[in-house]
């Protein structure tokens, strides 16, 4: 069993744009367009994906969770959804209801893009109901480039919300990949997926960030557009992982975080 737990799907009519978008923000060729189909076709070997997008407005919360929920619906058994929310949603309570309504397995917070800060207290509304609904957050975390997301941010909302599982992408830090996992790691509600991260480490700083972690503590991603989904595969397997830990990584905490 293999779940990518980290893939970006858009409607196709903006999928190209969607992604071209992602693309010049974090200065990276995009590798795909972001629709569901090539998803599917370039995830040879990926039993399970689990599918995301955010919202830059609160106004596009409900229209995202219901794509989202309907892609599953089409793909049963292929896709696993997680909703998204924004801090200035007026109903918090009422996205997240529709959010357990529509059997999306949790949220999806992309603070750079969004353009808040994790521990801004309008967000606070948003860990509390999670918290409540028992619903996992995974969200982006860390840019060398902005202060919306890096450990100082999301420090305060692991040691504040202890009964909310947060996920933090990128092993906890994108672009600032060692600093953030010396201060993040041994926090028994936070994990983190590897997503976007083989580009720029080597096999060895890879596997001392997961090990750092702990392999129970790691989820495999791939964060599709961005990148291709077997070649991330290809070179997770490549890391010659003992095979305990290689399936706790590839699918067993994913099962065990989202209660698949």
């Amino acid at each position: 069993m293999v779940i990518d737990s980290h893939c970006h799907i858009y409607p196709d009519k903006i999928a190209e744009k969607a992604s071209g978008a992602t693309g010049k923000f974090y200065d990276v060729p995009i590798r795909f367009d972001g629709r569901i189909s090539t998803l599917l076709e370039n995830s040879k070997g990926i039993d399970i994906s689990i599918v995301q997008s955010v919202a830059t407005t609160p106004a596009q919360v409900k229209s995202i969770n219901s794509f989202i929920s309907a892609a599953v619906e089409e793909h049963k058994g292929r896709l696993i959804g997680l909703g998204t929310l924004h801090p200035d949603c007026e109903d918090m309570a009422g996205e997240v209801e529709n959010i357990l309504k529509l059997k999306l397995k949790g949220v999806k917070l992309h603070p750079d893009i969004q353009r808040f800060q994790l521990d801004d207290p309008k967000c606070l509304k948003i860990y509390e109901e999670c918290e409540k609904a028992q619903l996992p957050l995974l969200i982006h975390t860390g840019d060398k480039r902005y202060d919306y997301s890096n450990p100082n941010r999301l420090i305060p909302i692991i040691e504040n919300f202890k009964n909310l599982t947060i996920i933090g992408a990128h092993f906890g830090g994108w672009s600032i990949w060692e600093e953030a996992t010396n201060r993040l790691f041994g926090y028994k509600n936070f994990y983190v997926d590897c997503s976007s991260s083989s580009f720029w480490l080597t096999p060895e700083v890879f596997k001392k960030l997961i090990y750092t972690y702990g392999p129970d503590r790691v989820l495999f991603g791939t964060d599709y557009p961005m990148w291709h989904p077997e070649e991330e595969l290809e070179y997770f397997n490549s890391l010659h992982l003992p095979k305990e830990d290689s399936e706790k990584i590839l699918w067993q905490n994913a099962t065990r975080l989202f209660n698949l």
